[in-house]
């Protein structure tokens, strides 16, 4: 059976919307997708977990429905900066980590419909600091990042853990290039982490893995330009990239590159301020970049909001509850 998504047909070999479609007893593949999606992206709310320095646990929320400053709605289970976020139709995560000058492998998970505390409800394969965070509607999964205080710079682990259940993450695959503070976009099919540092340099590749079957990234694309220290949104049909750079140039650039087809990125807007290390959140019309560091003027609280339906700049539509970089982004 087919079906068809913005005009791109797809063929139902996918065991992991096969295994939705049950979940949600869907019959009618039109129904199938728009839950899909309106589940996959935020309709209601994005939110910012963790950051620093020095080190929070804090998780932040505003509302997609009108632009307004965020509100502190519960604590993480332990304070962390250069975290991943994941986000599941039900629930935030938040995995991986710096504390104290330890590398941490902690997932953290807190609700959506209430405004509570997190709980720890597994591990990673390793503690890591400055990982990536994807979302597919059934795992999340945590991409590169440095694996040890110790020991090595970046590595290419794809890391994968439930949603229906609490328990560890296992390794899955492994990043085309190993890579450290990458920015991360998930369309219904695959991952992708693109940008970061690699280790001494800085990189444009955007890798691509299927959610499907645990396997490889593969190279699939280029940004407009090297970045680390980068965010990333998704729509329904694109991925982006906002800002980056460390520590200069200084970008605010938003790059935008396609989920149909394997190709580079475009630079389609500016955002409000140039920064790095800042969160990223999406709903189903907007992209969201929260927070982050602009030097020499310091870290920021702004959330700036783009457009998905047209190439344009970003605007200023409100505020973290406090200035913060390095920290997670979800929503729901």
């Amino acid at each position: 059976m087919t079906f068809n998504i913005n005009n791109t047909t797809y063929i139902n070999a996918n065991s992991e919307l096969t295994s939705i479609a049950g979940l949600y007893s869907i019959n009618n593949y039109d129904t199938y997708i728009e839950i899909l999606t309106n589940e996959f992206l935020g309709t209601v709310s994005g939110y910012t977990s963790a950051g620093g320095p020095p080190s929070l646990n804090n998780i932040d929320k505003f509302s997609f429905s009108s632009d307004g400053n965020a509100t502190d709605v519960g604590d993480l289970t332990q304070v962390r900066y250069r975290v991943a976020g994941q986000s599941s139709p039900a629930a935030g995560y938040t995995s991986g980590g710096t504390s104290g000058g330890n590398y941490l492998n902690t997932i953290d998970k807190f609700p959506f419909a209430t405004n509570a505390n997190a709980t720890d409800v597994g591990d990673l394969t390793q503690g890591r600091d400055g990982p990536t965070g994807q979302s597919s509607m059934i795992a999340g999964y945590s991409s590169g990042g440095t694996p040890s205080v110790n020991g090595g710079y970046a590595f290419n682990v794809i890391d994968k853990f439930p949603f229906s259940t609490n328990a560890n993450a296992t390794d899955v695959g492994d990043l085309s290039v190993s890579r450290t503070r990458s920015a991360g976009q998930s369309s219904l099919f695959s991952g992708y982490t693109s940008g970061g540092s690699p280790g001494a340099g800085t990189s444009n590749v955007i890798d691509k893995f299927p959610f499907s079957t645990n396997a490889n990234a593969t190279d699939v694309g280029d940004l407009s330009v090297h970045r680390p220290f980068i965010t990333g949104q998704s729509s329904e049909v694109s991925g982006y990239n906002s800002g980056g750079g460390f520590p200069t140039p200084l970008r605010n650039i938003i790059d935008k590159f396609p989920f149909a087809t394997n190709a580079n990125a475009t630079d389609v807007g500016d955002l409000s301020v140039g920064r790095y290390y800042a969160m990223g959140q999406s709903s189903t019309a907007s992209g969201y970049t929260s927070g982050g560091t602009n030097p020499p003027a310091g870290d920021t609280n702004i959330i700036d909001k783009f457009p998905f339906a047209t190439n344009a700049n970003a605007t200023d539509v409100g505020d973290l509850t406090i200035v913060r970089k390095y920290g997670a982004g979800q929503q729901h």
